[in-house]
Order: structure tokens, then C-alpha cells, then sequence
């Protein structure tokens, strides 16, 4: 049986929620699949598909997972568990959803899907190093607004700005402002790094800029090609980005401002590069590296 006759078999046969997400599970299993996006096995993914295509939550009762699927629903899920395995599109476009900090995000390919450790920094208020009271926080490179919005969805008193240079991804931060009701906290600024933000100064630089190197690049899975080349390569060594804001961050920054940036794989490059600088490399709890914290102090002492 070729692969067209299956999904129509499955779409004329299969009656339950159950039904599906076996059927994906099992589909994702036989592809050749890279799980990134928000899991990492066969298994969760067909339940996520199954679930948020529906507009299900996450938690989902198991004893409600026989109830019968409609016809209509059937086409819809078909569709989706056939472009997941064929195209090899991250399940967050499918279903243009994504989680993160505990927050629903509309995203497609305008944007990277949300998968920072930065996310427990928000749930802890940035603690230690966010000090002051309503503090002014930029979410530099902000792509779908993510950790902008989080952080002004969880901090109290807090007013944050979201840059990046992609007018497509600042219209999904837009998106994203609306969805959760944040226009009073949050704002989105388009600017080439720091060019559209003068005079304007923070308590906190927040910023998940592109960070992959050539060679990374180049090996990534199908599913990153789906992604905004933009929003991840950043030069030969993937700090090409990283160095023009370390140059740049002291001038706005506040007085006992903070500078925190994620450089995933490339921090053993970003070392290398400055091994001067006592770079304070921030240990994750829930998983994660590649992120560190400077002062404005320590930027204006290498950097200035």
C-alpha cells in the first residue's frame, strides 16, 4: 500500500482521538523525523498534533480519548500528520502554536519556533541580577516576542520594549501583544540592532539573537530550513551578531543594568574569542547552556 492510500484508509477508518494519535505516533516513527520543536519522541509529538489541532489542552483527560472525531476534523488531522511527515515542517507551523514560559504563542514562518532556557529566568523574575523596581527590559532580536512578553506577562511593574530588524517578525510579535492583552506593558520597535533605540535605556537586555555557526548551519535537520535563515546564522563562528551587541549594550544600559544573551553551542567560541572577559555562564535547573550574564560595569571594562 503506497503512502496516498494510507491516509485515505486512515482518514475513512479511523473514528477516535485514540485512533490518531496512534496513527501519528506510529507515522512519525517510520519517517526519518527530527523532534526540536517543542518534544523530542514520536509519541508526544502525535499527541501534541492531535490535541492542538483539535484546540484541545495539553492536559487532555486519557479517559476522553475514544470520543469520535468529525468528518470534518478527520481531513484536518490527516492533513497535518501527511505535511509533518512529507515536509518535514516543525509541528508549530502545522498548528501555528507554540508554548513557552507557560504562555500560548501564535508563530509561523516568520519567526523561530520558542525553545530558550531563558524561560526559567522569567519564571524566577531574573534573580539575582534583575534589581530594580519596575524595571525597563528590552527583548532584543524579539522574533515572535516571546520572551518579551513573558517577561511582562509574569514581572510586575514591568515595561518592555521588543526590537528586531524583521518587519514579518514584529508583525507576529503584534500577533502575540494582542493575543495575551499586553499592550499596556509590552511594545514592539523595529530597529537594526540597537539604531532604533537611542536615548532609550534598560535595566535589563534580554536577547536570543542568531547564534548558529556556518558549519551548524548547514548540517541542521529539514525541519530548521522551515525557520527564518535570518533569525539563526550569525557568521562564520555564530557570533557575528553577539559582538556588535557587547560592543554596543553598556550605552544602554541603566546604571545597575544587566545584559543576559544566549549563544547556545557558540559559547566555547565566544571564549575563545574574548578570554579576557570573565563571562558568568548561568546554570539551568530545567536544561540548558549557553547563556550568560554581564554588568554594565564588565561591559564598559572590555567593551568600552
Amino acid at each position: 500500500m503506497n503512502e496516498q492510500d494510507i491516509y485515505q484508509q486512515a482518514e475513512q477508518e479511523l473514528s477516535s482521538i485514540a485512533d490518531f494519535v496512534r496513527f501519528a505516533a506510529t507515522q512519525f516513527h517510520q519517517s526519518d523525523l527530527y523532534f526540536g520543536h517543542g518534544t523530542d519522541n514520536p509519541w508526544d509529538e502525535a499527541v501534541a498534533v492531535v490535541l492542538q489541532m483539535l484546540d484541545l489542552p495539553a492536559d487532555y483527560p486519557q479517559s476522553m480519548l475514544g470520543a469520535q472525531v468529525l468528518t470534518e476534523e478527520k481531513k484536518h488531522l490527516i492533513h497535518a500528520i501527511k505535511t509533518r511527515v512529507s515536509e518535514r515542517k516543525p509541528l508549530a507551523f502545522i498548528t501555528n502554536k507554540a508554548y513557552f514560559a507557560g504562555l500560548e504563542f501564535f508563530v509561523d514562518e516568520r519567526v523561530l519556533v520558542p525553545r530558550s532556557p531563558i524561560a526559567e529566568l522569567i519564571h524566577n523574575d531574573f534573580y539575582p541580577w534583575l534589581e530594580a523596581d519596575n524595571p525597563k527590559v528590552l527583548d532584543l532580536c524579539c522574533g515572535s516576542g516571546c520572551i518579551g512578553l513573558a517577561t511582562a506577562a509574569y514581572i510586575d511593574d514591568a515595561e518592555v520594549v521588543m526590537s528586531d530588524i524583521s518587519e514579518d517578525a514584529l508583525t507576529v510579535a503584534e500577533i502575540n501583544i494582542e493575543r495575551l492583552g499586553l499592550y499596556h506593558k509590552a511594545r514592539a520597535v523595529q530597529s537594526d540592532l540597537f539604531d532604533g533605540l537611542e536615548g532609550e535605556q534598560f535595566d535589563l537586555i534580554v536577547s536570543n539573537p542568531p547564534y548558529v555557526d556556518a558549519e551548524d548551519l548547514a548540517d541542521m535537520p529539514q525541519e530548521y530550513h522551515h525557520e527564518p535563515e535570518i533569525g539563526l546564522g550569525s557568521g562564520l563562528d555564530g557570533l557575528d551578531i553577539t559582538r556588535q551587541i557587547l560592543e554596543n549594550a553598556a550605552h544602554y544600559l541603566s546604571d545597575q543594568g544587566v545584559l543576559i544573551v544566549e549563544v547556545g553551542n557558540s559559547w566555547p567560541a565566544l571564549e575563545e574569542s574574548f578570554p579576557e572577559v570573565e563571562f558568568n555562564w548561568i546554570e539551568f535547573e530545567q536544561g540548558g547552556d549557553g547563556v550568560f550574564v554581564l554588568t554594565k560595569k564588565q561591559l564598559l571594562e572590555y567593551f568600552s
